[in-house]
């Protein structure tokens, strides 16, 4: 089994749930009281989230390609990025390390492949929903992607910095995000991403019939995946 190298924190809200899927798998796959081999560097968010309103993609790359290092150093065969966001810099990760980063674009893009989703709508902070880095990777493995207006990506965005991101749950949000799914269907989704690590804290295929694509737990399990070989 390989060490997987895990750049949390951001939020610590979903990187606990990377420990406990990843360990469960693991079980699952192995069964017995087999647990991951994994090391875990859990970055302070508040610089982070700072750093990402300011713009300032480059000292928050610093931050992270550091982290990266500390988890080569520490035994760590691959690195898992466990947000989606910061995947804006993963090629400054990967600069700074020997060791290869599991992409969650990637990792979502595979699922989506599988089960032939060829468009599907897209969930997560503003950065993600508006910026390129990572419509473009999806679309490089032919999915066309599609994202909410301008009020629901400002309330989405919201949403997760003041309330996700802070372990708060509110009915009212999870009927705004469901409402949302429901219009991204209605424009041609065949799915919809669930792309920040926080929002499967707020909703899940128990909430709704569409097809919702839970990257944290894509990335996890195919965590999981490389560190046994499956991959």
């Amino acid at each position: 089994m390989k060490t997987i190298g895990l750049i949390g924190g951001m939020s610590w809200e979903s990187t606990q749930i990377y420990y406990r899927l990843i360990n469960q798998t693991v079980r699952e796959q192995l069964g017995g009281l087999h647990s991951a081999r994994l090391v875990l560097y859990s970055v302070d968010f508040a610089e982070i989230e700072a750093l990402q309103h300011q713009g300032d993609w480059e000292a928050a790359a610093e931050i992270l390609a550091a982290a990266a290092h500390a988890l080569e150093r520490a035994g760590a065969e691959f690195l898992v990025l466990c947000t989606n966001t910061m995947h804006k810099v993963a090629s400054r990760i990967e600069a700074a390390v020997s060791v290869p980063l599991l992409h969650i674009a990637d990792a979502t893009a595979d699922v989506l492949l599988r089960d032939s989703v060829t468009t599907v709508g897209l969930l997560g902070t503003r950065f993600t929903m508006e910026q390129a880095f990572y419509r473009e990777r999806l679309e490089a493995r032919g999915v066309r992607v599609l994202t909410p207006d301008e009020a629901q990506r400002a309330m989405i965005h919201t949403a997760i910095f003041e309330e996700l991101c802070l372990g708060i749950i509110k009915p009212e949000s999870r009927a705004a995000y469901l409402d949302v799914v429901s219009t991204l269907a209605g424009r041609g989704a065949q799915g919809v991403i669930l792309g920040c690590t926080e929002i499967g804290l707020l909703i899940g295929e128990s909430d709704t019939h569409f097809k919702l694509y839970d990257t944290t737990a894509i990335h996890a399990r195919q965590a999981v995946e490389m560190a046994l070989g499956q991959t």
